[in-house]
């Protein structure tokens, strides 16, 4: 675990109801820290911190703004996305995908508080999903 990581370990992550975060994802495994959770920290410049459920229109959308999420990395350890995947997505990104109307459900409960900066909480109460187990 890295030392930014431990740093912002020492208060809980609040999601954007400002209840404690929970994990988006085990399988696939997500996150920037690869934890699970939609966590970010000083070094995770692209703040990843919405949880999304992933949509082939989705998909499609970011491979064609030059982020392919569909074709596995291992060296990345990234297995490659597919519709129904949640993984944590560059706030920035999903904003990107709202005014394009291609933004993909979220799971509110996962998604980091952080996401606030960049995105209002109504839009992503309009774009909620049901919570399911990671």
């Amino acid at each position: 675990m890295s030392a930014a990581h431990e740093a912002d370990e020492k208060e809980p992550a609040r999601n954007v109801l400002g209840q404690p975060l929970v994990a988006c994802s085990l399988a696939p495994l997500t996150g920037f820290f690869r934890d699970g959770c939609c966590s970010t920290g000083p070094s995770d410049a692209g703040r990843h911190v919405v949880c999304a459920v992933m949509t082939e229109d989705f998909l499609n959308f970011s491979k064609a703004r030059g982020n392919d999420l569909s074709t596995p990395r291992p060296e990345y350890r990234f297995p490659g996305l597919r519709p129904g995947d949640r993984w944590c997505l560059c706030a920035l990104r999903w904003k990107e995908a709202f005014e394009a109307s291609k933004a993909p459900k979220v799971i509110l409960e996962a998604t980091h508080e952080a996401a606030l900066r960049y995105v209002t909480l109504d839009d992503l109460l309009r774009h909620a999903a049901v919570r399911a187990e990671a």
